[in-house]
C-alpha cells in the first residue's frame, strides 16, 4: 500500500523563489506551490522541514497530557490559585502546534508561508504571556511579592505581547497597507534586509522573554539574604535559562548550517536543533513553576497578590483578541492581493520565479 503513494519531489535552493530559501540550508526543499495533501504527505519523507514538524508536533500531546491531568486530577476549574499553570500548560501547548501547522503548511505559496508564520509569532506572543502569569503567581522572590512592579508585572507583559506580536509580523513585511506592494514580492525588509528582518525578529521574541524572567534572574542570580527563595526549585530555572540561551544562540547564528553549508540540510541544523532545546527547556520550566506552586502555595496564598480572572484568565483572553487582531491586519493585504494565474503559478519550481509570477 505504501508503495503506491507517491511522495512529493524535493528541490535544490536555485529551484525554489528567493521567500523559500533559508540561510546556508542548499537541498531538501518542497514545490512552492504544494497542495495542502503534498504538504501532509511530505510529513513522511524527507526534506529540511520535515524534523522542524516532528520535534514541535510530538510534544504538542505531552504538553496537553499535562494539561489535562491538571484539570482532571486537581479540580482546576474550582481552584482559582491553578488558573495560571492552566493558562501556561495551554500556552505550551498552542506554540509548538502552531509551529509544527507553520512549518508543515507553508509551502503552499508565498502569502500562505507568511501567513503561517504570523500565527506562529502570535503563539509564541501567547507563550510569553503564559509565562509572565505563572512567574507572577509562584515564581516572585519573597521581597518582591506585592511590590510595585509585581502589581504592574502582568500589565506591562500584555503590553510587551502586543509589541513582540507586531515587530514580529512588521519584521516579514513591513506594515501593512502601507508598504505592502501589488505583487506582493518586494517586501521590506525581509526581502530586502534580510539581517535587519533577523535582528528585529530576535529582539521581539528576546525582550519579552528578558522582561519576563526579571524577578526569577533576581531570585536565582543576583538576590542574598532574607526573602530570596532560595530552594530545591533553583537548579530547575538553571536548567531552563542555559536551554533559553542557547535556544536564542542557535536562533540568531544559524549554526551550525553556516559553518558548513549543504552538511545539515535535513538533520542537525539550527532550527532543528532550536526546536529541541526549545522544548527541553519548556519542560524543565513546567517542572519548576510546579514545583514553586506545590512548596510555596501557603506562603503566597498568605503574602502575594490573589489570582483573579483579570490578572489570569482575562489576561491571557485579552492576548489572545489583541494577537489575532495582529494578525488579521497584516494578513489582510496578502489575501486581498491580486492572485497570478494558476496556469503560470503551477510551473516547476526551476522555471517558475519571483518575476515571472510574484504572488508565488
Amino acid at each position: 500500500m505504501l508503495s503506491l503513494i507517491r511522495l512529493p519531489r524535493v528541490f535544490t535552493i536555485n529551484q525554489v523563489p528567493k521567500v523559500f530559501h533559508e540561510d546556508s540550508i542548499i537541498s531538501g526543499y518542497r514545490h512552492p506551490r504544494s497542495s495542502a495533501t503534498d504538504c501532509i504527505l511530505s510529513l513522511f519523507q524527507l526534506t529540511n522541514e520535515t524534523l522542524n514538524i516532528w520535534t514541535h508536533f510530538l510534544p504538542t500531546w505531552y504538553f496537553l497530557w499535562k494539561l489535562v491531568t491538571v484539570v482532571l486530577m486537581q479540580a482546576a476549574w474550582q481552584d482559582s490559585f491553578t488558573w495560571p499553570l492552566l493558562i501556561f500548560l495551554f500556552s505550551c501547548c498552542i506554540y509548538p502546534l502552531a509551529s509544527s501547522c507553520a512549518h508543515t503548511f507553508s509551502t503552499m505559496s508565498a502569502r500562505a508561508r507568511h501567513i503561517c508564520f504570523f500565527f506562529d509569532y502570535g503563539a509564541l506572543s501567547f507563550y510569553s504571556l503564559g509565562s509572565a502569569i505563572i512567574y507572577s503567581a509562584y515564581i516572585f522572590p519573597d521581597k518582591w511579592v506585592n511590590g510595585l512592579f509585581h502589581q504592574s508585572y502582568i500589565p506591562i507583559a500584555v503590553f510587551n505581547t502586543v509589541i513582540c506580536t507586531g515587530l514580529a509580523c512588521y519584521s516579514r513585511l513591513g506594515l501593512p497597507f502601507l508598504q505592502y506592494n501589488h505583487d506582493i514580492v518586494k517586501r521590506f525588509p525581509e526581502c530586502q534586509s534580510p539581517r535587519f528582518s533577523k535582528f528585529l525578529r530576535v529582539v521581539a521574541f528576546a525582550y519579552p522573554y528578558l522582561f519576563d524572567n526579571i524577578p526569577l534572574f533576581y531570585r536565582v542570580f543576583l538576590c542574598v539574604g532574607e526573602g530570596c527563595t532560595d530552594n530545591d526549585t533553583n537548579i530547575l530555572h538553571y536548567n531552563h535559562i542555559a536551554l533559553a540561551f542557547l535556544t536564542g544562540f542557535l536562533f540568531a547564528t544559524h549554526l551550525p548550517e553556516r559553518l558548513a553549508p549543504g552538511s545539515f540540510d535535513y538533520i542537525g541544523h539550527s532550527h532543528q536543533l532550536f526546536h529541541v532545546c526549545g522544548i527541553l527547556g519548556t519542560h524543565f520550566q513546567m517542572k519548576a513553576v510546579e514545583q514553586d506552586m506545590v512548596t510555596r502555595r501557603p506562603w503566597l496564598l498568605e503574602h502575594s497578590i490573589p489570582v483573579t480572572f483579570s490578572n489570569s484568565v482575562g489576561a491571557a483572553l485579552l492576548c489572545l483578541v489583541l494577537n489575532l487582531t495582529i494578525i488579521i491586519l497584516f494578513s489582510l493585504p496578502l489575501l486581498s492581493a491580486p492572485v497570478c494565474q494558476e496556469k503560470k503559478c503551477r510551473k516547476s519550481p526551476k522555471k517558475t520565479s519571483a518575476k515571472v509570477c510574484p504572488c508565488c
